[in-house]
């Protein structure tokens, strides 16, 4: 076959395809470098933590989620301790104050997580170049001493468990006291501890109602004969309504003598007279204060609850 004509111009060709080429890698990086910030202003921010483990270079500094900042470089300070220089937007960094917060969390899942937490923005911005602590969360290193709390606490629910433990006693006792709430004396043989016990307490109850029975009927019947119209009330009654009169007669009595007293000492002559007077108001005196003492005794007789009587003459 006839060998194919050659193409006209083909150095020129190859040398346009290589820049070409060459421009579109350029605007790529460029439009990468763009992308990742690194022709925007920034601000530095130093972060200080004791180990830098699961941090690496290019990582965000987020903010409720949205990355602010980015891990320019790692270098450890004279005490040993990691900084982390950390480039913020200038268009971001109206987000960090001087009281925030700044952590670094490694998850058992995932990768470390740099946030910054901040409660008042009315506090002042931060510093360009400002240097701030990282508290740090790490769930691995919890999981040894959760892992010895958790065989602890196995331990104390076998140990609460076990055939002898107070638990597995007090169990029984439960069982025990179910059982005689089941049985035939119910809660009094519970609170009796034994079902003779029970029945005693039974008898007990039983001759205690017979004996309130009993005082009842008693009471009834001496409020019959005290207060009834047959008992001791009335005739007592009846007593006092005799020894007013008989006291009234006394008085009257008692007013005689004061006169005849009175006639006896203005009239001092005549004192066989005066004393022949006084002789029968003397008798009479006599004989109502016997007629007294008589219907006293009767009252004592009659009044079984006062056994002293006391009457005092004018």
């Amino acid at each position: 076959m006839p060998a194919p004509p050659p193409i006209p111009n083909v150095e020129f060709k190859a040398a346009m395809l290589l820049v070409l080429m060459v421009v579109l890698v350029s605007a790529a990086a460029i439009y990468l470098m763009y992308a990742r910030g690194v022709f925007e202003s920034t601000q530095k921010l130093v972060l200080v933590a004791d180990d830098a483990e699961g941090v690496v270079v290019g990582m965000d500094v987020t903010f409720s989620g949205f990355p602010i900042g980015r891990v320019s470089r790692i270098e450890l300070n004279r005490e040993g301790k990691a900084r982390m220089i950390v480039d913020v937007a200038q268009k971001d960094a109206h987000w960090l104050r001087n009281s925030s917060i700044f952590t670094m969390e490694r998850g058992l899942v995932g990768a470390t997580r740099l946030r910054a937490f901040s409660g008042i923005l009315s506090d002042p911005p931060l510093a360009d170049g400002a240097v701030r602590s990282v508290l740090a969360g790490d769930v691995s290193a919890e999981i040894p001493r959760l892992l010895a709390s958790a065989k602890q606490l196995i331990e104390n629910l076998n140990a609460l468990t076990g055939t002898d433990s107070p638990l597995e006693s007090s169990l029984r006792n439960v069982q025990s006291v179910t059982e005689k709430l089941a049985g035939k004396s119910g809660a009094l043989g519970v609170l009796a501890g034994t079902d003779e016990n029970a029945q005693k307490l039974l008898i007990t109850i039983d001759r205690a109602n017979q004996l309130l029975a009993t005082v009842d009927g008693l009471a009834t019947k001496a409020d019959s004969q005290v207060f009834g119209s047959n008992g001791v009330m009335p005739e007592a009654r009846a007593a006092i309504v005799q020894l007013n009169g008989l006291l009234l007669d006394v008085r009257t009595s008692m007013k005689k003598i004061d006169a005849v007293l009175v006639e006896a000492q203005t009239v001092g002559a005549n004192l066989k007279d005066a004393t022949a007077d006084l002789a029968p108001l003397r008798a009479d005196v006599d004989s109502n204060l016997r007629k007294v003492e008589q219907l006293v005794n009767e009252i004592n007789r009659k009044w079984p609850f006062k056994r002293e009587a006391e009457i005092k003459l004018p």
